[in-house]
């Protein structure tokens, strides 16, 4: 500061305009904190943006049968989706299909091709094992021949579809959606729609524990923020206690404690409220709480910095006015919690919903959330499409929920009294 007052001395002595020596001052003072900043933004380009730019792009990224029957996908650029195409189309995938058999690229055409179609796999495959076909041989008739399937147009739209560079089957299967023979897009039958029952349950757990959460947190993050500072902290490290823990081993602790012969079974049985033991693990409720135990942090620590920033002295007065206590606590404290309220169902809410582990170990068929399909999709099924698309969906659904509490209670608004 005092080199950049000097100057400005210096250029006042030497007739320079203060107002272009002003500008320049701040232009050097951005470009500071500009590479100050840069570092830190290069790593999270590096190691944040691009590889979850990367990974969405692969929700509409087709490359199979583009790249590897490139002739064949540019004849049936001009086909109308009428009839059969032209002879032309069928040489072409003939002598295609030939070049690529017996590699890796003609198991990807066609597990490509079954996504689209049920039952596609086993035509390539059938056909491959008759090509190439003899010089001179009508590629029409000898394909038909391989397999007659390639004399019905609906094979040939679906190799046209799953032909282009790039597609929204991923981002419509993840919705239950498809299209139809006209393009149109349509709901899948009942037995095939499982996707988005599963974001139903994954919204539906992810807003009990969060409602658990707020019920247990509120008053134990209000009792931390009325205590003298000698309790408080030593509540505090009791909330923080489980970040010291790994999640697995929390995990683990719950299985031991809720399985048939563990703590919790014991207990139940030992009051008399039960004779035999219940069923409290691989269910939903051994999930919920698990969960409820490992986010409850999430939600004390946001609403714990909120409540210590309110004045005591709201409450007495509202109270010396002639206010009854539960009145002054609804009208006055409890407005000035909202933006820790809301920061806190966010943060776990958005945390839940990207659970993997928990669900997992704790949780039976019918409790698996959309993580797991995710997963699934990415190490099993080795469908990184698919994998993407259920990802950008939870993604979206985060950025809406951000969006919500950015507008209802991310401003001073949300935090005045009424």
């Amino acid at each position: 500061m005092t080199t950049a007052l000097d100057s400005l001395d210096a250029a006042a002595l030497s007739g320079t305009p203060l107002r272009r020596q002003l500008r320049r001052a701040e232009r050097r003072r951005t470009l500071w904190l500009l590479a100050l900043i840069a570092p830190l933004a290069l790593f999270v380009l590096a190691s944040f943006i691009v590889p979850i730019a990367s990974l969405l792009g692969r929700a509409v990224d087709n490359p199979e049968i583009h790249h590897t029957l490139p002739d064949t996908v540019a004849t049936l650029g001009d086909w109308s989706g009428e009839g059969l195409p032209d002879a032309v189309a069928f040489a072409a995938l003939a002598r295609e299909l030939a070049q690529v058999k017996g590699t890796p690229a003609i198991a990807e055409i066609s597990k490509r091709l079954n996504r689209e179609r049920p039952g596609s796999r086993s035509v390539v495959m059938r056909t491959a094992r008759g090509l190439p076909l003899a010089e001179g041989a009508d590629a029409r008739a000898a394909l038909i021949a391989l397999d007659p399937a390639w004399g019905e147009a609906e094979t040939w739209r679906v190799l046209e579809r799953a032909g282009r560079p790039y597609t929204a089957f991923y981002l419509l299967a993840a919705l239950d959606r498809s299209t139809d023979a006209e393009g149109r897009v349509v709901a899948l039958p009942p037995e095939e729609a499982i996707y988005l029952d599963v974001l139903g349950r994954t919204f539906t757990m992810s807003l009990v524990v969060t409602l658990v959460c707020l019920v247990l947190g509120f008053p134990l993050a209000y009792r931390m923020a009325t205590l003298p500072v000698r309790h408080a902290n030593t509540l505090m490290i009791l909330v923080l206690l489980p970040f010291w823990t790994s999640v697995l081993v929390r995990v683990a602790a719950w299985i031991v404690i809720l399985q048939n012969e563990g703590l919790a079974n014991q207990f139940l049985m030992w009051t008399g409220l039960t004779d035999t033991p219940q069923r409290l693990l691989f269910n939903r409720f051994g999930v919920y709480v698990a969960m409820v135990h490992i986010l409850l942090p999430f939600m004390v620590l946001p609403l714990y910095s909120v409540m210590k920033g309110i004045p005591p002295v709201y409450l007495r007065a509202a109270v010396s006015l002639g206010c009854p206590p539960f009145r002054s606590f609804w009208k006055i404290y409890f407005p000035l919690t909202l933006p820790g309220i809301g920061a806190g169902c966010l943060l776990v809410f958005i945390v839940c919903m990207g659970y993997y582990i928990t669900p997992a170990l704790l949780g039976g068929p019918g409790d698996q959330m959309i993580s797991y399909f995710i997963a699934f999709y990415t190490n099993q099924a080795v469908n990184w499409g698919m994998a993407a698309a259920l990802s950008a969906v939870l993604l979206t659904a985060t950025l809406v929920l951000y969006a919500i509490y950015s507008r209802y209670l991310g401003g001073n608004a949300a935090g005045q009294v009424r």
